[in-house]
Formats: C-alpha cells, structure tokens, sequence
C-alpha cells in the first residue's frame, strides 16, 4: 500500500500481534525492526490477530523489496535465525516418496521450512561415506542463509 508499507500475510503460529505493536522481521535477510500499523482477516481490520489465524499485517515504512517468501515476524528478541544445527533425519526410500539414490558427503540438498526453501551442506558422522533411502542418520547442516 504505497505511502502506508507492505502487507505480509500468514498464520499466526503464537501469541497476538497487536496494532502499534513493534516486530521484528527474522530469516533470510539481516534481521529488522518495523511496526505493525494494522491487521487484517478476510478484508476485515482489526486491532489484533490471535494464534492460529490467518492475517495480513500492514508494516510501516516497509518497501516490498524488503521481505520475501519464508520470513518471520516475531517479537523483537523472542526468536534467532540459525545457519549451523545438528538434525536427526530419516531418508525416506523410493517406495516412500524419496529417493531412489545414495548420497554421499559434500550433497547440497534443499531444506523446506514453512513456506521457503534454502540450499545446505552436510557433514556426515565420522567413518560414514555414503547413505541409503530408508537410514536413519544424525547430521549436522549448514544452510547458505538463515
């Protein structure tokens, strides 16, 4: 909405969002703050929008360019975006929906996380060289961007 901000939509994961409430907006870029200037559900405005519903929040002073796809709003100091985490993962087979492949170190996979999708690498355990669809695994992933 030129003059007023941008309006991001999503479900309200927890808590309240409050008109006039200042948030942060985490993942992918540098982290930011801004304020919320409205909330909105189906085309109707509202002081605030609770867990589990759908809105859309007016952001003042924000350019469209500024966020994308996969980002959070959450209140300024709640939640840190990470690029280093240790993941326990199941490999789903062929006969499963996954792959019909091994992998082996140095694989770039996609990592989905809500709405986006962000490129990692994988360290594997000491003296495992390959892995198989249908293995249980623990790893640890480092994504290009948080």
């Amino acid at each position: 909405i030129s003059g007023r901000g941008t309006v991001v939509t999503g479900r309200v994961e927890r808590g309240i969002i409050k008109v006039g409430e200042e948030v942060e907006i985490v993942g992918i870029k540098e982290t930011t703050t801004t304020t919320c200037t409205g909330v909105e559900m189906f085309r109707k405005l509202l002081d605030e929008g609770r867990s589990g519903e759908n809105v859309g929040v007016l952001l003042r002073g924000t350019k469209r360019d500024d966020v994308e796809r996969g980002q959070v709003l959450a209140k300024p100091g709640s939640i840190n975006p990470h690029t280093n985490f240790v993941a326990d993962v199941y490999i789903l087979s062929k006969d499963e929906g996954g792959r019909h492949t091994q992998f082996f170190k140095g694989y770039r996979p996609q990592f989905y996380f809500r709405t986006t999708d962000v490129t990692g690498t994988i360290e594997l355990p000491e003296g495992v060289e390959m892995v198989m669809p249908g293995d249980n695994i623990q790893m640890v992933v480092t994504l290009i961007e948080p």
